[in-house]
């Protein structure tokens, strides 16, 4: 198996989804720009206009480029920066989310649509209403039910909004305040709107009680996975400014999780985004770092290794030892 190595070399790529479609594990990078723009905590640095699709038909071979499969030029509502996606299918149809600035420079969720998991995807005229914020995943339960995940704060904007409505003065709690929670939403049956106000996906420390904005070790920022294994819905994410991908388990898909650990140690570069999937028996973690830019926090690439879990469910923490 290819281990903890950059899948693709002659480009950058960053914020991982991965799927398993047709027996294959596609994946749905952002694509970084090989630009130099100065870092800041809005993110400006990122300025993606595009993506590739990978697709990887075993873990032994390093991933096929399927194509530019869709460009933020293409897409009516969106203006700037297309961020970290993810993929879902049902029936015949192929559901590519995304994130982009609107017209208003405000992150929303968009949908584009496919016959191939490989694209081309062709985007609906506007975004999907009630969402906001970036780092969309998209979560199957047993029942082919169809979950929306997101939010990021910083530049993300998930911080500005108060019950849904956005407030340029508000601003990430701090101290004994709650944190900022991820969001959660049903999807309707045309996979194109949301049946539901968005949900928070609250994280209980090992008392009980919801983590709270000071502990930036454990609470959330953004890049949420939800994923089932043996009964158990595990939420996954980014801590952001301390970069651990840490984890929380719950018996319900909309929680409250309980956190139990850190997922992924930091890695090379300032953000920390990452997969968990299932193919043929074994778990994956993909995620990205900086190791061919030697450390550019916008000029990312992908990796994956194995995910151990153990007998308690609990999951065994990765590190990558790439260092500067």
């Amino acid at each position: 198996m290819i281990q903890k190595k950059p899948l693709v070399t002659d480009t950058y790529t960053a914020d991982p989804s991965v799927k398993v479609f047709d027996d294959k594990l596609y994946i749905y990078p952002s694509h970084d720009r090989d630009i130099d723009v100065e870092n800041n905590d809005n993110g400006d640095q990122y300025d993606m206009v595009d993506y590739h699709v990978y697709v990887m038909e075993d873990t032994e071979h390093l991933p096929k480029d399927c194509g530019k499969v869709l460009d933020v030029k293409d897409v009516p509502w969106a203006t700037r920066q297309v961020w970290a996606p993810d993929c879902t299918k049902k029936g015949d149809t192929y559901y590519f989310v995304f994130p982009a600035r609107d017209k208003d420079d405000k992150f929303r969720i968009g949908i584009a649509t496919s016959k191939s998991p490989s694209g081309p995807f062709k985007p609906e005229a506007n975004y999907i209403q009630g969402t906001y914020s970036i780092d969309p995943c998209v979560f199957v339960d047993d029942d082919g039910s169809q979950y929306l995940g997101f939010g990021g704060i910083w530049g993300g904007q998930l911080d500005k909004y108060r019950n849904h409505v956005y407030d340029e003065a508000n601003k990430e709690p701090e101290g004994d305040e709650l944190a900022v929670c991820g969001k959660i939403a049903k999807f309707n049956d045309d996979m194109l709107s949301i049946a539901e106000s968005p949900r928070d996906l609250v994280i209980l420390d090992e008392n009980g009680e919801p983590l709270k904005g000071k502990d930036h070790e454990r609470r959330y920022f953004e890049a949420p996975c939800i994923f089932k294994r043996n009964g158990i819905y595990y939420f996954s994410y980014s801590t952001g400014d301390t970069h651990n991908i840490c984890y929380a388990t719950s018996d319900n898909v909309y929680g409250p999780y309980t956190y139990r650990g850190v997922l992924l140690k930091p890695v090379l570069g300032w953000t920390n985004h990452h997969y968990a999937v299932e193919f043929k028996g074994k778990w994956y973690l993909f995620y990205h770092d900086c190791e061919l830019s030697k450390g550019v926090n916008q000029k990312r690439n992908i990796k994956f290794t194995e995910l151990n879990f153990n007998a308690d469910g609990t999951i065994q923490t990765v590190e990558d030892l790439v260092k500067l």
